[in-house]
């Protein structure tokens, strides 16, 4: 069975009770997804912003492509939410 794999960009917002994730943007490469994540940080201004990839099912792995701005120290948790 083929892997399915996810590229995802997520904003960041710092809030009273922390950094908080934004909607999580599904995109169709890669390079898309660090674009994207790279906009969100610096056109739409959170305060940082993650490309992941998530790949796998059931069992996935999630790893970080780029990190922009202000981000948690484990951005990878993130991309299991993703839908």
């Amino acid at each position: 069975m083929d892997e399915i794999t996810h590229f995802i960009a997520v904003p960041y917002d710092l809030t009273d009770h922390g950094l908080v994730a934004g909607k999580q943007f599904k995109c169709t490469t890669p390079a898309s997804a660090i674009e994207h994540a790279k906009h969100l940080w610096k056109i739409f201004g959170h305060t940082g912003a993650v490309a992941i990839v998530r790949t796998g099912y059931p069992e996935t792995r999630t790893t970080v492509l780029r990190t922009f701005g202000v981000v948690p120290d484990d951005p990878s948790d993130e991309g299991r939410r993703a839908k």
